[in-house]
Protein backbone atom coordinates (compact mmCIF):
# COMPACT_ATOMS: atom_id res chain seq x y z
CA UNK A 1 0.00 0.00 0.00
CA UNK A 2 2.79 2.64 0.78
CA UNK A 3 4.25 2.20 -2.39
CA UNK A 4 1.43 2.69 -4.32
CA UNK A 5 -0.06 5.59 -2.79
CA UNK A 6 3.60 7.14 -1.64
CA UNK A 7 5.75 7.18 -4.85
CA UNK A 8 8.06 9.07 -3.27
CA UNK A 9 8.72 5.97 -0.67
CA UNK A 10 11.58 3.96 -2.53
CA UNK A 11 11.94 2.02 0.85
CA UNK A 12 10.16 1.89 3.74
CA UNK A 13 11.26 -0.37 7.01
CA UNK A 14 8.63 -0.75 9.93
CA UNK A 15 10.37 -1.42 13.34
CA UNK A 16 9.97 -1.72 16.95
CA UNK A 17 12.60 -0.26 18.36
CA UNK A 18 12.73 0.44 22.27
CA UNK A 19 12.74 4.33 22.43
CA UNK A 20 10.16 4.86 19.48
CA UNK A 21 8.01 2.14 20.49
CA UNK A 22 7.74 3.62 23.81
CA UNK A 23 7.40 7.01 22.24
CA UNK A 24 4.27 5.67 20.19
CA UNK A 25 2.79 4.40 23.59
CA UNK A 26 3.01 7.81 25.27
CA UNK A 27 -0.58 9.61 25.35
CA UNK A 28 0.84 12.43 23.71
CA UNK A 29 3.63 10.96 21.16
CA UNK A 30 4.67 14.16 19.72
CA UNK A 31 8.65 14.58 19.80
CA UNK A 32 9.71 18.04 20.56
CA UNK A 33 12.96 19.32 19.41
CA UNK A 34 14.50 19.53 22.64
CA UNK A 35 17.90 19.44 20.35
CA UNK A 36 19.82 18.57 17.35
CA UNK A 37 18.64 14.63 16.88
CA UNK A 38 14.82 15.45 17.66
CA UNK A 39 14.93 19.09 15.74
CA UNK A 40 15.85 17.01 12.41
CA UNK A 41 12.50 15.47 12.52
CA UNK A 42 10.59 18.69 13.26
CA UNK A 43 7.59 18.85 10.99
CA UNK A 44 8.81 15.40 9.08
CA UNK A 45 6.67 13.02 10.80
CA UNK A 46 3.04 12.09 11.90
CA UNK A 47 1.49 10.29 14.05
CA UNK A 48 -1.00 7.80 13.74
CA UNK A 49 -3.22 7.08 16.97
CA UNK A 50 -5.45 4.73 15.59
CA UNK A 51 -3.87 1.58 16.21
CA UNK A 52 -6.08 -1.80 14.74
CA UNK A 53 -4.20 -4.70 15.35
CA UNK A 54 -1.82 -6.06 12.47
CA UNK A 55 -1.13 -3.95 9.54
CA UNK A 56 -3.38 -6.27 7.22
CA UNK A 57 -4.33 -4.49 4.14
CA UNK A 58 -6.49 -2.61 5.36
CA UNK A 59 -4.51 -1.21 7.95
CA UNK A 60 -2.03 -1.04 5.01
CA UNK A 61 -4.39 1.31 3.24
CA UNK A 62 -5.25 3.57 6.14
CA UNK A 63 -1.33 4.47 7.11
CA UNK A 64 -0.24 4.85 3.43
CA UNK A 65 -2.75 8.00 3.63
CA UNK A 66 -1.12 9.39 6.22
CA UNK A 67 2.01 9.92 4.64
CA UNK A 68 1.02 10.95 1.50
CA UNK A 69 2.92 14.69 2.31
CA UNK A 70 6.50 13.96 0.65
CA UNK A 71 7.90 15.94 3.58
CA UNK A 72 6.39 13.58 6.17
CA UNK A 73 9.15 10.72 6.09
CA UNK A 74 8.04 8.84 9.60
CA UNK A 75 5.06 7.70 10.92
CA UNK A 76 4.60 7.12 14.40
CA UNK A 77 1.95 4.37 14.79
CA UNK A 78 0.88 4.44 18.82
CA UNK A 79 0.97 1.26 20.11
CA UNK A 80 3.04 -0.02 17.97
CA UNK A 81 6.45 1.32 16.40
CA UNK A 82 7.33 3.55 13.67
CA UNK A 83 6.90 3.41 10.19
CA UNK A 84 9.87 4.83 8.29
CA UNK A 85 10.12 6.03 4.32
CA UNK A 86 12.58 7.44 2.28
CA UNK A 87 14.37 7.07 -1.11
CA UNK A 88 16.74 4.53 -0.91
CA UNK A 89 17.71 1.70 1.32
CA UNK A 90 20.94 4.16 2.81
CA UNK A 91 18.49 7.33 3.58
CA UNK A 92 15.47 4.98 5.01
CA UNK A 93 17.85 3.28 7.36
CA UNK A 94 19.51 6.63 8.18
CA UNK A 95 16.47 8.20 9.20
CA UNK A 96 15.26 5.17 11.47
CA UNK A 97 18.46 5.10 13.14
CA UNK A 98 18.89 8.69 14.11
CA UNK A 99 14.84 8.52 14.83
CA UNK A 100 15.22 6.07 17.44
CA UNK A 101 18.54 8.21 18.77
CA UNK A 102 15.62 11.14 19.10
CA UNK A 103 13.68 8.97 20.88
CA UNK A 104 15.75 8.12 22.83
CA UNK A 105 16.72 11.31 24.13
CA UNK A 106 13.78 12.78 24.14
CA UNK A 107 12.78 10.18 26.56
CA UNK A 108 15.75 10.42 29.04
CA UNK A 109 14.88 13.69 28.79
CA UNK A 110 11.51 13.34 29.81
CA UNK A 111 12.33 10.37 32.43
CA UNK A 112 14.06 13.62 34.49
CA UNK A 113 10.81 15.17 35.31
CA UNK A 114 12.46 18.47 34.88
CA UNK A 115 10.77 20.90 32.36
CA UNK A 116 12.54 20.87 28.62
CA UNK A 117 14.09 23.27 26.87
CA UNK A 118 12.19 22.93 23.66
CA UNK A 119 13.41 24.97 20.56
CA UNK A 120 11.69 27.43 18.18
CA UNK A 121 9.68 26.08 15.68
CA UNK A 122 12.40 28.90 13.63
CA UNK A 123 15.57 26.94 15.10
CA UNK A 124 13.47 23.80 14.73
CA UNK A 125 12.84 23.94 10.61
CA UNK A 126 16.18 25.39 10.26
CA UNK A 127 18.16 22.29 11.67
CA UNK A 128 15.90 19.99 10.08
CA UNK A 129 15.97 21.67 6.57
CA UNK A 130 19.76 21.85 6.84
CA UNK A 131 19.76 18.39 7.50
CA UNK A 132 17.54 17.97 4.62
CA UNK A 133 20.17 19.49 2.57
CA UNK A 134 22.82 16.92 3.12
CA UNK A 135 21.21 13.67 1.68
CA UNK A 136 24.82 11.95 0.96
CA UNK A 137 25.12 11.60 4.78
CA UNK A 138 23.33 8.61 4.83
CA UNK A 139 24.96 6.98 2.00
CA UNK A 140 28.43 7.20 4.08
CA UNK A 141 26.91 6.56 7.21
CA UNK A 142 25.59 2.77 5.94
CA UNK A 143 28.92 2.27 3.90
CA UNK A 144 30.92 2.87 7.24
CA UNK A 145 28.62 0.58 9.06
CA UNK A 146 29.09 -1.60 6.37
CA UNK A 147 32.78 -1.03 6.82
CA UNK A 148 32.88 -2.17 10.29
CA UNK A 149 31.01 -5.05 9.25
CA UNK A 150 33.65 -6.36 6.98
CA UNK A 151 36.70 -5.63 9.52
CA UNK A 152 35.12 -7.77 11.89
CA UNK A 153 34.47 -10.36 9.60
CA UNK A 154 30.49 -10.59 9.85
CA UNK A 155 28.88 -13.15 7.98
CA UNK A 156 26.23 -10.60 6.28
CA UNK A 157 24.51 -9.67 3.27
CA UNK A 158 23.25 -6.53 1.48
Amino acid sequence: AIHRHCPHARCAMHVHPMFSTVLASLADSRLLPIDQNTATFFNRYVIDNSYGGLALEEEGERCAQLLQDPKKTVMIMGNHGIMVIGKSVAETFNRMYYFERAAETYIRALQTGQKLRILSDTIAEKTASEVDQYPEQSDRHLAELKEILDSEHSDYSF
